[in-house]
């Protein structure tokens, strides 16, 4: 394991980050303001990769993301020494300690800038999402509730977290420009952060007339964008669907669909059902094996983000999604477990699978996913 004392991570994490991502050759980044946007090269989603260059940072809403180093892991597939020795050469250089020192300090000063900025957007993304959060209304009797009946979920009380709003703008930047690409009824749902607090809120726009009651959006190009959008801090939160008192259990899909699938269904009695907004979120950062592309074992490092059960918790169920990789899918949902069981004493968890092609909610629907 590469020591901290080894002068090559400092030196790697001033480099920046678009040019790492030059290097790698990371193909469909399109600039969006500040950031360059496109298909993951890891899972291949489109329109969920992202780079900060201001930050330093990426992130892949199904991956994770992290710095220039962790970057290098991703897209190569490789360890952590590997993705050092890739970035600065073989072998520490040995540096006069003047040189050294005026080093450390550049890097202190830049990691201290990054986190500043970082913080500041996220408190800014965190207002932007409770600004909207304000203007919805309680679902009942809105085509929220219409929406959640039309997946096979009628439920006899809409919980507090899902809210309604008539008319809500999809927004995107496009090219550096902010581009309105749709406007119509959404569901929303608050996302709170371990300690209860609103942290960030989960957008679908719902086209009732669709099969799914989701609505049909694309970009500019006529490319689809899904009709989903997450804003705000969402690592380590969940939408805390139902949480009945005395649970010791707690069920969680990647969704709001497929969790309360498993709630409307009871499939396990006065159990917790929290959905966890994505599969990243749910995964958490994974130790990097060389020529694999998931190992399964949690990142437990200081700052490696994922979901972690409150201590009330005894059992955690993960449901699998069946209309992904399934290998990967496994292998992300069983180093979310392991992160769970090494953070909560004595957690017990296990992963339960949907029917091949589909989530649980397409299982009640009788028909596979498309979007």
């Amino acid at each position: 394991m590469v020591q901290k004392a080894d002068p090559r991570i400092e030196e790697a994490k001033l480099k920046p980050i678009n040019e790492v991502a030059d290097r790698l050759a990371i193909e469909g980044l399109k600039r969006a303001g500040r950031e360059l946007v496109g298909p993951c090269p890891n899972c291949g989603g489109h329109d969920r990769f992202s780079i900060n260059s201001d930050m330093g940072i990426f992130n892949c809403r199904s991956c994770g993301g992290g710095d220039v180093i962790r970057l290098v892991e991703l897209v190569q597939g490789c360890d952590f020494k590997t993705a050092l020795t890739w970035l600065c050469g073989d072998a520490p250089v040995n540096v006069d300690p003047a040189e050294a020192e005026r080093r450390r300090k550049r890097f202190e000063a830049t990691k201290n800038k990054r986190e500043r900025e970082a913080q500041s957007y996220r408190q800014y993304a965190r207002r932007r999402a409770f600004g909207i959060w304000q203007s919805g209304e309680a679902a009942s009797g809105t085509d929220a509730e219409s929406y959640l009946r039309l997946r096979g979920l009628p439920l006899a009380q809409i919980p507090p977290c899902i809210r309604f709003i008539a008319d809500h703008p999809f927004d995107k930047k496009i090219a550096g420009q902010n581009r309105r690409l749709h406007s119509g009824p959404a569901m929303i749902a608050a996302i709170q952060a371990p300690d209860g607090r609103f942290s960030g809120v989960h957008q679908t726009w719902l086209d009732l007339s669709q099969p799914k009651g989701k609505a049909l959006i694309y970009d500019p190009d006529g490319r689809p964008m899904g009709a989903k959008l997450v804003l705000g801090p969402k690592r380590t939160g969940a939408i805390r669907l139902h949480t009945p008192e005395g649970a010791k259990t707690m069920v969680m899909g990647e969704g709001i669909e497929t969790t309360a699938t498993a709630w409307v269904s009871d499939a396990v009695p006065k159990a917790a059902y929290w959905a966890g907004v994505d599969l990243g979120n749910m995964a958490g950062r994974q130790v990097r094996e060389k020529g694999k592309r998931h190992s399964g074992l949690p990142d437990l490092s200081d700052g490696s983000d994922g979901f972690v059960p409150p201590n009330w918790v005894q059992q955690l169920i993960y449901i699998m999604d069946g209309d992904s990789h399934p290998k990967d899918t496994h292998a992300k949902l069983l180093a979310g477990c392991r992160r769970a069981m090494a953070r909560v004493p004595g957690l017990a968890s296990k992963i339960v699978p949907s029917e091949h092609g589909k989530d649980l909610n397409d299982m009640i629907m009788g028909e596979p996913e498309n979007g």
